[in-house]
């Protein structure tokens, strides 16, 4: 019997300094089932950070279970009801302390779950973040054991909030207590690294080249991919013809977006292309997803305690400034437009992942996407009761549709314990996770109840 042919999942398309992965494609099923059969269907985890919390009493849905109804700021992710779980009633109170600082604080200990320590010397402690626990454990299955990315330079001053490092403020991805993951906020240098091939000095100079003459990606793989091509069926051909095209259209999307030209353009730091940035941000992150180059990533809308001016949005205030609104109801108002934005953008990443199919699902339905803040009211720099959505399925083990609530006093409900749900999903089990300011562990639990 002829045995079908078939390629690899790990196939890539060559050219001069590039190295292009592919989507999935029916051509691949047969080795992707035997690897599946070994190793299970990919699972991936993604952490997406906004700053300054939520306006809260337009964030929570006022109902349980299945039957809740969304809130204007909430509403953007009306679309995706069943892909997504509200979770109310989570705690991260190592961010917590007497003294000011709360944004800092509350930022680098987003992921880690432990409280960071305030240092005149600049030096840095804090913990190892969620999903470097992640990528030290399953990151040898892909190209990239992590992405870092962000949508906002960080800050490189030394000192910010209280006297606390700017790392706190800048990062929320860390490989231990004194290692910050740098964050990339250059779609095009994302873009370039995802698809760099080769040695490394023949990468940096042939993306040059290419960036130089305007070249496109597709013109260094195209004798590669015209070889593949004749080999596809129809099927295949087809989902690879879309997928270039996609590719083309963002590579056209950043060049765009770069182009200098003789108008005086955006203040530094401002936010003009803020929007741009993050939406090509997350084309880059389904990208990615697509074509299994990582299975954990970070993105950061903005940096925490950020005062960037929402222009865009008719809001001229800074964020951090609106966040202490007083109950004044001009600030709040300008407050939940930026909040409302917020929640579009990680709809629109949502509706990304959901659009590339995966086997008989998804991306989405194969991942864990958290949406969350370093507060939950900025007003009061509370660390209970955060903002927090989940989004997609994590391969049938999560069941979305449903607002849940975790009602208490306060500090009873880690959000370390969901942190440790993620974990296992992708298969990294840990004892605990985090730590309290009593020096004991902060998470303890898997939330069985989120299944």
């Amino acid at each position: 019997m002829k045995r079908k042919w078939e390629i690899s999942r790990r196939t890539v398309l060559r050219g001069l300094g590039a190295a292009m992965a592919l989507p999935m494609l029916d051509a691949m099923v047969p080795s992707v089932a035997r690897a599946q059969a070994v190793g299970g269907t990919p699972r991936r985890l993604l952490f997406f950070f906004v700053p300054n919390g939520i306006y809260m009493p337009s964030w929570t849905p006022s109902g349980e279970g299945t039957g809740y109804a969304f809130t204007p700021t909430l509403q953007p992710l009306e679309p995706f009801r069943d892909d997504i779980l509200v979770v109310s009633g989570l705690d991260n109170r190592p961010g917590e302390d007497v003294i000011a600082g709360n944004h800092a604080r509350g930022t680098a200990a987003f992921l880690t779950c432990v409280p960071p320590v305030k240092t005149s010397d600049g030096s840095l402690r804090v913990g190892i973040s969620a999903d470097q626990v992640a990528a030290q454990a399953i990151g040898k299955q892909t190209r990239f054991a992590s992405l870092e990315l962000g949508a906002e330079p960080s800050v490189e001053a030394s000192s910010c909030d209280s006297g606390y490092s700017c790392a706190y403020i800048s990062n929320i991805s860390w490989a231990g207590p004194e290692t910050p993951m740098a964050k990339e906020v250059d779609p095009r240098l994302v873009f370039d690294r995802l698809f760099a091939g080769g040695q490394p000095g023949e990468n940096a100079e042939q993306i040059a080249r290419r960036n130089r003459y305007k070249k496109s990606i597709l013109d260094f793989v195209s004798e590669d991919a015209k070889t593949l091509q004749s080999r596809l069926g129809t099927n295949d051909r087809q989902k690879l013809d879309e997928y270039l095209t996609g590719v083309r259209t963002l590579e056209q999307r950043i060049s765009a977006s770069g182009e200098q030209t003789c108008s005086a353009g955006a203040a530094p730091g401002g936010a003009a292309n803020r929007q741009e940035t993050a939406q090509q941000m997350c084309d880059l992150i389904a990208l990615a997803f697509q074509c299994d180059l990582t299975r954990v990533c970070t993105f950061m809308l903005a940096n925490g305690f950020t005062n960037t001016a929402y222009s865009f949005l008719g809001v001229g205030e800074g964020h951090h400034e609106l966040s202490h609104h007083r109950e004044q109801d001009s600030y709040i108002d300008h407050l939940k437009r930026i909040d409302r934005w917020e929640v579009e953008q990680f709809a629109y990443l949502v509706g990304k992942l959901k659009a590339i199919q995966e086997g008989e699902g998804s991306v989405l339905d194969n991942s864990l996407v958290l949406f969350s803040s370093e507060l939950s009211d900025g007003n009061n720099h509370h660390h209970i009761n955060k903002p927090v959505v989940l989004a997609g399925r994590g391969g049938g083990e999560v069941r979305p549709g449903r607002h849940i609530y975790y009602r208490g006093a306060g500090g009873e409900f880690p959000v370390a314990d969901l942190y440790m749900t993620m974990l296992a999903n992708v298969g990294v089990h840990v004892e605990s996770f985090g730590r309290g300011h009593d020096g004991n562990p902060y998470g303890t639990r898997v939330l069985t109840e989120l299944g």
